[in-house]
This record gives C-alpha cells, sequence and structure tokens, in this order.
C-alpha cells in the first residue's frame, strides 16, 4: 500500500478549513498532519477533527508548522501569508494557496518564492470555475471579430460574510476575456447617467447575500443574441475538493508557480 499523503491545513478552524480538514480526513489517500490557526485563535490545542466535525483525529490545532509535511493548503486570510510562505519555502514544502485578495507585493513575494518551492496558486479552487474560464477565454477569443461588437458583463454573488469584491474569481474571468479580446476598462458597477456603453470595457457587479458559495456568470451581449456562461457553487466542498486536488498534484513538482489549468491538464 503507498504511503499516504501528509497534509497540513493552514486556517483549519476557518468555513473553508474545516471542510479542506474533514475532507483531508475522509480521503483515503491523505494523512491530515498538521493543523494551524492564528496564535491567538481560541481554537488553539482543540482537536481538528472536533473541531470541523468529523471526530476526534489527534491532531491538535497549534500555530507552527513543527513536523516536516508533503504539503500544505492554505485557505485563510491574505495576512496569514507573511507566516505560512516563509516557512514552506525555508524548506521547500509544496504549497497550495486558496486564499484571494492578496496585494501585488504579496503576489510578488509568492512569485519569488515559486523559484525555490512548488506552489499552486488560482483565484478559485473549483474545478468546474476552472473548466468554465477555459471556456469563456475561447469564447472571448472566437467573439473577439465581432463586426458589432461584444458587451461583457461579469456578475458574481457570495455569501455576506465575503470581504472583497469583485471576487478574485471575478477579476480573473475579466482578465481572461480582456487577454483576448483587449478591452482596457474595467468598470465596477455604474450608477447617475454614465452614457452609452463603450464596448471597451468590462463591467462587474458584485452581490453579496446569506449563505451563497459563489456564483459567476460572465455576460457576452452581441445584437441580436447573448451567451451566459454561468457556474455555480452548491457546497464549499467543491473549492475543497479542489484544493485536494491541487495538493495530491503539487505534492511531486519541482519548484515553480502551477495553475489549476496544471492540476486539471486544460
Amino acid at each position: 500500500m503507498p504511503d499516504l499523503l501528509k497534509i497540513a491545513v493552514n486556517g483549519a478552524a476557518g468555513r473553508m478549513g474545516q471542510r479542506i480538514t474533514a475532507l483531508t480526513i475522509a480521503d483515503p489517500e491523505l494523512e491530515l498532519s498538521a493543523a494551524l490557526e492564528y496564535a491567538a485563535s481560541p481554537q488553539q490545542g482543540h482537536d481538528a477533527g472536533e473541531v470541523c466535525g468529523a471526530g476526534k483525529c489527534g491532531v491538535t490545532i497549534s500555530s507552527e508548522l513543527v513536523h516536516r509535511v508533503d504539503a500544505v493548503i492554505d485557505f485563510s486570510l491574505p495576512e496569514a501569508l507573511d507566516s505560512i510562505l516563509p516557512a514552506c519555502e525555508e524548506r521547500q514544502i509544496p504549497l497550495v494557496i486558496a486564499t484571494t485578495g492578496y496585494t501585488d507585493a504579496q503576489r510578488e513575494q509568492i512569485a519569488a518564492a515559486a523559484n525555490s518551492t512548488p506552489i499552486v496558486m488560482a483565484p478559485s479552487m473549483s474545478m468546474a470555475v476552472n473548466l468554465v474560464m477555459k471556456l469563456v477565454s475561447d469564447a472571448a477569443r472566437v467573439l473577439k471579430d465581432n463586426t458589432d461588437g461584444v458587451d461583457v458583463e461579469i456578475i458574481e454573488r457570495h455569501h455576506r460574510f465575503k470581504e472583497d469584491a469583485p471576487s478574485g474569481t471575478a477579476l480573473h474571468f475579466g482578465k481572461l476575456v480582456a487577454e483576448q479580446m483587449g478591452q482596457e476598462n474595467h468598470i465596477h458597477g455604474r450608477s447617475g447617467r454614465p452614457g452609452q456603453r463603450p464596448h471597451n470595457e468590462i463591467g462587474y457587479h458584485a452581490l453579496r447575500t446569506g449563505d451563497n458559495v459563489g456564483e459567476h456568470t460572465i455576460v457576452f451581449g452581441m445584437m441580436g443574441e447573448t451567451i451566459d456562461l454561468t457556474v455555480r457553487g452548491h457546497t464549499r466542498d467543491s473549492y475543497a475538493y479542489g484544493a485536494l486536488a491541487a495538493a495530491k498534484f503539487v505534492a511531486s513538482q519541482k519548484a515553480g508557480l502551477y495553475s489549476m489549468n496544471d492540476v486539471l491538464g486544460l
């Protein structure tokens, strides 16, 4: 029987961290070896399995990564990068970065760390979202020469607790479209009398309602017809399963910065 992959979860007491922890425990190919939280977390010292509702697992939530693991999954907050990235870089531990909302400076730190450490970073861990990203890029490439012009709008919905808007996933959808079609103006909502809509812009609209785990619609509007590409997450498990797939992938890779396209072979 092959050895189990030893996984550490950073942000193990958060909403996503709890699901990743529970699904790691349930996965026959994985072993939960560490569960990490910030030093002042009220969950410090608690059994990670009990915290996530999976039952006692014998792994205590702590603030430091003590033992060597095969991969770390970080699904926490941008400020946690200051502790988990150096820890992985110093020991060349493969890292899955599933957190969004990073600054440009933090992204530069991640890119620098990837020179010595294998890292998977993506605006979304959902396998369905990443497949739709491929479809959106293909649609933009085909439609870019439409003689009447194409209006592109991106609508996203998330739960009331999400702190950044638009979502990192929505912004990445816009980046993919702009790479193919060349829109330079990215507008976040509209009000007043902005006048006739130019083709050289992408409009973003962020909705925050209840417990919506994530929904994105990319609209390609033309004269006489419209294409809507929509992907909806029904539970947070869609992101958790993607993160686990990324961990299994990155654990055997050389140093470098990888995306979910690499994980999925797109």
